[in-house]
């Protein structure tokens, strides 16, 4: 068979230039430094044709609690030859036992729900060059010793104990919170990322305090070109977004195995860290 002439590797750095082709073929905005990130809090596999890398995968584990599969690419010109197959079948014997995660294109679908994935919920993706808005009173930097706060803000609301990337986050963009009598309730991160710059995570108690996050960041960049990776079930939120020039120009589609309920009495995520990482 002709896939018996494909191997897979783990991916290491050697294999980022390559990765980053790939992932501009299929239309994605991801720099090097974009996956350089992916790839310092995930390990994955690469799969190679005659020395050329003709597919990727990553897996991001949260701890023990649960793993993301992410940027999952085909080389065009291999589709339909069982290579995203044997990707995902690697992928779910490097997260083991932990329930997983992953965000879907319409293409992928079929492919993930062979696996035993189920649609949770919609991705709606806001990106432009936003209107100039007032820096909210209800935003601020957040402060060194937030960051154990924001740990479990964000371990109560994704369901996961994801203190390894908040912990690089941290390190490598700005971060802002709101505080209710001197407690932090909420909080967002902004980094480089594809064309510009995204916001996301973004978690807090109710919409208002996740519009004053994001103003926040807004009110900082005039100009510059920003993406937020929001729900459909963040009711509100998205309809905002496009008000400040930040307007809805595609979606994916959220999916689990096994589907489990998470931040349903606690605070909510109103935007992702981005489609890879959830």
């Amino acid at each position: 068979m002709q896939t018996s002439q494909i191997d897979i590797a783990a991916f290491s750095p050697e294999h980022l230039s390559a990765a980053v082709n790939l992932s501009r073929q299929a239309g994605w905005p991801h720099r090097p430094e974009d996956w350089q990130m992916a790839l310092a809090l995930s390990e994955g596999v690469v799969a190679i044709e005659d020395g050329r890398v003709v597919g990727t995968v990553l897996v991001t584990r949260y701890r023990e609690d649960c793993a993301t599969i992410n940027m999952v690419i085909v080389d065009e010109a291999m589709r339909g030859r069982g290579l995203g197959r044997r990707l995902m079948e690697a992928a779910i014997g490097i997260a083991g036992e932990r329930s997983l995660r992953l965000v879907a294109t319409a293409e992928g679908l079929p492919l993930y729900e062979k696996f035993g994935f189920r649609e949770t919920g919609r991705i709606l993706q806001h990106q432009g060059i936003a209107e100039r808005v007032a820096a909210p009173p209800a935003a601020m930097a957040a402060t060194p010793t937030d960051v154990a706060v924001i740990e479990e803000l964000d371990r109560k609301a994704f369901g996961a104990d994801r203190s390894d990337l908040i912990s690089y986050l941290a390190k490598t963009g700005e971060l802002a919170v709101v505080r209710h009598d001197g407690k932090v309730t909420g909080f967002a991160f902004l980094r480089t990322f594809g064309r510009g710059e995204v916001i996301g995570p973004v978690i807090a108690a109710n919409l208002d305090d996740a519009k004053a996050l994001i103003s926040y960041f807004i009110a900082a960049r005039p100009g510059k070109f920003l993406r937020v990776d929001t729900t459909a079930a963040a009711a509100g939120l998205s309809q905002w977004l496009s008000e400040q020039g930040l307007p809805h120009v595609s979606g994916a589609i959220a999916m689990m195995k096994p589907p489990i309920a998470i931040g349903e009495f606690g605070p909510t995520i109103f935007a992702l860290t981005n489609q890879a990482l959830g």
